[in-house]
């Protein structure tokens, strides 16, 4: 695979031959080419004055201890982005997070934590690949097949509270978070924005409930453009959540990748 064998250069190297990775970038997909991202800094998580993130009953505006710690919420989506701007005028990067089970997996010592694993196999019905410690389709995060939470300057932990509620696994009541580490996953860009130099690009995890719509890692097959991406929505192979999670990366074109 391309994250698995990638070399990992001197930091902040941004040019890297197309078969490497430094170690602040990742691999992408877009307009069915094969992109790499350079990450500039860390995410963000926006809190607004008026939210309440950690459920307490305290606007975070009165409560200083919500957002020192960011929470960062599948399903709960911001109203601006980290400069301030409407999110309806930020770039998305699609988060493709792999949410069905090559094998039917039963056994939850593959998840991130057996106790994580329980949890999974009681709402969906076995250990979906975006909580494996060692996924059997390609992801383009954790690069290297590294532990979970470990892509590059991302969150190391998502609360699903939010999204698992919208979704009907969990009571809407109490409410509640439901931390856990950040899914493997892979990216796509809108196919106009495969070449951006570096802004906050505000993430849309996509939960892709069909493995045969699942991206390999050449981006050869399965989603690798928004309008692939588009597709596979409107088949019901993949839904999009909201969040209030922003990256801030550049994105280039792998000049001889040939899909």
């Amino acid at each position: 695979m391309l994250g698995s064998q990638a070399s990992f250069a001197g930091d902040g190297d941004h040019d890297t031959d197309d078969a490497t990775l430094a170690p602040n970038q990742t691999f992408g997909f877009g307009a069915n080419k094969l992109l790499r991202f350079t990450y500039e800094q860390n995410f963000a998580c926006v809190h607004e004055p008026k939210d309440d993130r950690n459920y307490n009953g305290l606007k975070a505006q009165s409560d200083p201890e919500e957002f020192q710690r960011p929470i960062c919420q599948v399903g709960a989506q911001s109203t601006i982005d980290p400069t301030g701007i409407p999110v309806a005028q930020s770039e998305p990067l699609y988060v493709l997070v792999p949410m069905f089970s090559l094998n039917n997996d039963q056994n939850p010592e593959h998840a991130f934590s057996p106790e994580l694993g329980k949890t999974l196999i009681s709402l969906f019905g076995a250990v979906p690949e975006a909580f494996k410690k060692h996924p059997l389709v390609a992801v383009q995060c954790p690069d290297n097949h590294r532990h979970p939470g470990t892509c590059t300057m991302h969150a190391s932990r998502v609360d699903l509270f939010p999204a698992l509620a919208a979704l009907g696994k969990v009571p809407k009541e109490p409410e509640h978070n439901i931390f856990v580490p950040t899914p493997n996953h892979s990216h796509i860009v809108n196919d106009d924005h495969v070449t951006t130099l570096p802004i906050w690009w505000q993430v849309i995890p996509v939960l892709v409930t069909s493995a045969q719509q699942w991206p390999n890692d050449d981006g050869t097959s399965g989603i690798t453009s928004s309008a692939k991406l588009m597709e596979a929505e409107k088949d019901g192979a993949a839904i999009e959540a909201p969040s209030n999670f922003f990256l801030f990366f550049d994105s280039k074109v792998l000049a001889h990748h040939h899909p």
